[in-house]
Formats: C-alpha cells, structure tokens, sequence
C-alpha cells in the first residue's frame, strides 16, 4: 500500500515540468504605487548548520557587503537547543523545546508530526503573522520528517504562498524534491538544491509585490548541511540513509584548495575533554583529519550559492523598490562542530561551535556596520518580529524583543538588567555526521541541561549532563572549553581543580549557577527571561554578580534543590527530568511536590 501511494507520489513529481520555476510568474521590477507601505516587509535567510566559530562568515564576501556592513550583528546570539528541528520550532513560537515538546529530529519526539500532535500548527509565527494582516511565504526546509508521504496531513499552516523541500530528498543537493502550494511534488534530479531555490525565492518575491499587503517571506536553503542520500523510500524515518560532506554548485567546487579547519587549541586535542561520551573520543588519525578537512571545504564552497542568494534578493528589493522599506534577517538553526573535542562533523553538543549561531539584520532604523556582544537567543526572535512589525507581544513567549538599535543596545548594556543567560537543552542521541564517525566507548546518549552565561566580567558554561557529571568552563581564560573545572580525577591523586573561580570559591558560583538552571530548564515565560527576579522578588538581584552576594550565600548553597536527572531518556520525558520547579516556586518529581516525594 505504502510502496503504491510513494510510487504514484513520485510519478505525480516527475510528471510535473520539474524545469518550471516561478519566474514564468515573475512581475516586471517597476514598484507598486497603490502598494501599502506603511507596514515594513520581511525576508528572513535562514541557513542550515552554519556556524560562527569555524570562520564561515569571513567566506561571503556577499552577505558582508549587504547585510553586514549595511546592518547590524549580533556576535552572542544562540540557539537553545543544537539541531534542526527543536531549533526551527523554537525560533517559530518563541517557546524553549522544554515548552513546544518538540525535542528530535524524527517522531515520536520530533519532526513535523510531532509538531502537528503538539497543535503548534495552529498556534506559531506564520498563523500569528496572518492574524496580523501580514501575507507569509515561505520555501526550503520546514521541519524534519516533512515528507513526501504527510505534507498534506495537514498542510502547514499560516501560509499565503509556499515551495516547502520534503524528505526523504530534503538535504540531497542534486536530487531535491519541492512542493508547491498544495500542488503535488515535483522532482528536481541534476539541478543544484540552493539554484532551484533561488529561482523559487524571486517567483515568491514577485507574488508578495503584486499583492497589497506587507509581506514575510522566509528563505530556507539548505547549505552547508551534509548531503544526505537515502536509499530506502519506502519505511519512515527512511533508513539507509548515508551523510557525507555537502554538495557546492559546479561553480563553486575547485575554491578554497589549501583551506583548513581552524587549527584552534580545542581541534582534535592530545588531552581528551568534556564530559560524558565526549571525553571518550579517540584522537582523530591524519586520514580522518584530511577527510574533515575536505568536508570544511565543501561547507564553505556551499554556502557561496547562499551568499548569490542574498545579494540576489537584495537587488530584487531595491529593483521593485521596497528594500528602504524592509527588514532582512539572517540566521542558522544551529551551529556546527568538525574536529573540536575530536567530535565528527556534527551538532547536538552545549560547547560555542555548536550554538552559537550567526544573526544579521539589516532594516529601516537598523544601524549599518554595527557589531554588538548583547545576549539573544531564538527564542527571541519571533518577539523581535512582533515589535520590528508592530505586534503587541505575547504572554507565552519564552523570549524577549532583541534591542535593535545604537541606543537601545547601549542603554540595555548600561542598565545591567538584559539577560546575560541562555538555556540549553538536548535529548537523546548526538549522531556524528560523515564517513568517521567512530571512536565512542559506551552508551551515546547525549541529553543534558546547560547554561551560557555571558556579563560584566564573567564568560561561563555550565552543564549536568543525564549522567549527573558537570561541566563548568571560564570561557575568558579557555575559549575552546577544553579544562572542565568540574571534572573528578581519577583514582587517588591530589586534584588540580582551582579552589576559586573570578576571585570567589569555585563552589559558590556553581551553587548560583545550578539555581539559575534549575529554573531554565523547566521555565515559561518571563521567568525565562528575568529568572534572578523570580529568586528575588525583591528586585535587587538582576545579574550574577547581584547574586554572588554574601548576604545570599545560605540560599544558594543550603536552600536550594540541585539539577539531577534520573535516567537517560531520549525525549522529554518527565520522569526522567529530577525535581522541576513551577511557575509558583514550588518544587515537582512526577506530578508530587518535592516534600511529598522525599
């Protein structure tokens, strides 16, 4: 049954021009005169996998003359968990995965069916944009496990005008498949992924202009994700599936010869680091680091049909006469690591590779060639929309708008009261990604809760991982987190941890630190945004260096209940969690308070 209803799918996909592109539906460049333009427009460029870390940036000579020298960026931007799809429904909804339950890639924890059992596809960015008056279009990848088998069940919601890429075929770059509106989907073998989308992109550009109406338009390539072969169609998640380095255009394939991985302290180490499964890592041979190497590469060379794109958009904009009056934002849902901590080509990990992420934005009152260190995450940027487009904003959000401009930047650092933390989250597996990926001793399971705090003199990580051992890192003093400060030496040898951390005892910023997380990691709404005020209502803590006051030392390493998991589960799985705080400041262990628990 299921092998008749994908033959006749593909069959449908072929049989359409699978050569058509909206261009044939393109208008001529002249601007709209009854056009309302009191409303901005938006076109967020949102790329798979980039990183900040490994220099891709300094590779688009495009994205720098556009947006980044034309707007501003924002150096201390993550994401809150490290792969694609939590990531994507984090940033749609503004709510932490702990919040949309949506925490893997594929069901039953993740992907598109999971996101449709949750009721999200009624309730995220696109339907509230709609509800706004904003017409929304969107082509590349949605969501993992959107496919050619459910993506009318149902269609997503809160679009006007869509090109979505479905799975199995979603990262093969000469084999995509796309589906348009809900027309059937259409094969695109032998043509490069991020072209067609290019061409998709200016058909939905020209849709926007000619309707009366402001516009959101979301751009999703695919680049520099892996190629992806999947070799069978017939049984989800699609297995055989095959990772190897991306595909760049034909143009593009011979540049950067003699590149390499940044050679950073933290690449492939002598000493092992981390924690958990990581610190397990073998050191990589010359031949895998020559394969990784190649892998860089082909990143990089991949993301140049990226950068075409944005300059390609950027002239459509000024050729129909709206970009004065638009914003454009870029970002990734993830980062990305290849060699550090002797990690495969990969995510999934807590460590900056992994999430910190790029974001440029580039619009009217947007300052030009500004680059700025305030803390944002993506679970801001859907707020950030709202008040870029004149939204009020939502009580559920777990973000806050992002400060966009010179003075709002400046009086947000001065006031010592934006959020200087981000929470992450994972579950379950980490998979590696290309042809090495081996050398793990023991179990794999990658869940963990961490908390990147970055202020007025302090740049820290600190994690409990589903095993209960900590990671703690100055990122000041060891930018490649290579000298976990938590980590227990084995066997009978004096330890070498340091006794004090930022002129205070190691144990009394991580009894700060645990609270803070212990509040992260089950938070909703403006208790993610403002958690010191939620642990003193007083209103005269904002900051961790408020907090490493003497006065509160008793609450801090007596009173409160520590991070600890039960078990390692691979999804959200409350059981699992240890003692979850509530929005009353009680303290919960499945469904019983923490006092009728113990």
């Amino acid at each position: 049954m299921r092998q008749s209803f994908l033959s006749a799918a593909l069959l449908a996909a072929v049989a359409v021009n699978s050569t058509a592109t909206p261009d044939q539906h393109a208008l001529n460049n002249t601007p709209l005169p009854d056009r309302e333009t009191q409303r901005p427009n938006v076109v967020f460029i949102l790329t798979d996998d980039q990183d900040v870390h490994l220099d891709s940036l300094e590779y688009m000579p495009l994205l720098r003359k556009h947006l980044i020298e034309k707007g501003t960026q924002f150096t201390k931007h993550y994401c809150t968990t490290a792969v694609c799809c939590p990531s994507r429904v984090t940033l749609w909804t503004g709510k932490a995965a702990h919040n949309t339950n949506v925490t893997d890639v594929s069901p039953p924890y993740g992907g598109y069916p999971k996101f449709v059992s949750q009721g999200l596809n009624k309730n995220y960015l696109p339907v509230w944009l709609q509800q706004a008056g904003y017409n929304t279009y969107y082509t590349g990848k949605l969501f993992n496990a959107h496919t050619i088998l459910n993506y009318f069940a149902p269609f997503p919601g809160g679009f006007t005008g869509t090109e979505f890429l479905l799975d199995p075929h979603t990262y093969d770059y000469m084999n995509s498949v796309f589906q348009r509106n809900k027309l059937p989907p259409v094969s695109h073998k032998g043509e490069y992924s991020t072209d067609v989308l290019t061409k998709k992109a200016y058909g939905l550009l020209a849709e926007a202009v000619k309707a009366d109406k402001p516009f959101f338009l979301t751009l999703a390539p695919i680049g520099p994700h892996s190629n992806i072969n999947v070799k069978d169609l017939l049984t989800p998640p699609f297995g055989g599936i095959v990772f190897d380095a991306p595909i760049p255009a034909k143009r593009h394939e011979n540049l950067f010869p003699d590149v390499k991985v940044p050679r950073t302290a933290n690449f492939n180490p002598d000493s092992p680091s981390g924690a958990n499964w990581v610190r397990e890592l073998k050191q990589l041979n010359e031949t895998n680091i020559e394969y990784i190497d190649h892998f860089y590469r082909s990143r990089l060379r991949a993301l140049q049909a990226v950068d075409e794109l944005v300059e390609g958009v950027i002239a459509k904009l000024e050729d129909y006469g709206i970009l004065d009056n638009t914003y454009i934002v870029y970002s990734s849902d993830n980062g990305f690591h290849i060699g550090q901590h002797r990690l495969q080509p990969g995510k999934s990990c807590g460590y900056e590779e992994d999430i910190n992420v790029p974001l440029i934005i580039r619009g009217p009152g947007i300052s030009a060639n500004l680059t700025t260190d305030v803390v944002s995450t993506h679970t801001d940027l859907a707020p950030t929309f709202f008040e870029l487009l004149g939204i009020p904003l939502r009580d559920d959000f777990d973000g806050t708008p992002i400060p966009l401009t010179k003075e709002a930047i400046a009086q947000a650092k001065n006031s010592g009261t934006r959020r200087e933390h981000v929470g992450v989250e994972y579950w379950g597996i980490a998979g590696g990604e290309g042809i090495y990926d081996s050398g793990l001793v023991g179990p794999r399971n990658n869940t963990y809760k961490s908390i990147r705090l970055y202020g007025e003199g302090y740049n820290l990580y600190y994690s409990t991982w589903c095993s209960n051992e900590h990671e703690l890192y100055n990122l000041d003093d060891d930018p490649g987190q290579l000298n976990n400060l938590l980590f227990e030496e084995d066997g009978p040898k004096p330890s070498t941890k340091p006794l004090t951390l930022l002129g205070y005892p190691v144990s009394k910023i991580v009894a700060r630190l645990d609270t803070l997380l212990f509040l992260l990691k089950s938070c909703k709404g403006q208790v993610c945004v403002k958690p010191w005020e939620k642990l003193h209502p007083e209103g005269d803590v904002h900051t961790l260096k408020d907090a490493l006051s003497s006065n509160f030392d008793n609450f801090y390493e007596i009173e409160q209940t520590r991070v600890s998991f039960t078990t390692c589960q691979p999804g959200y799985i409350i059981s699992a969690e240890g003692p979850q705080f509530d929005q009353d400041g009680l303290i919960f262990r499945d469904g019983l308070s923490w006092d009728q628990w113990t």
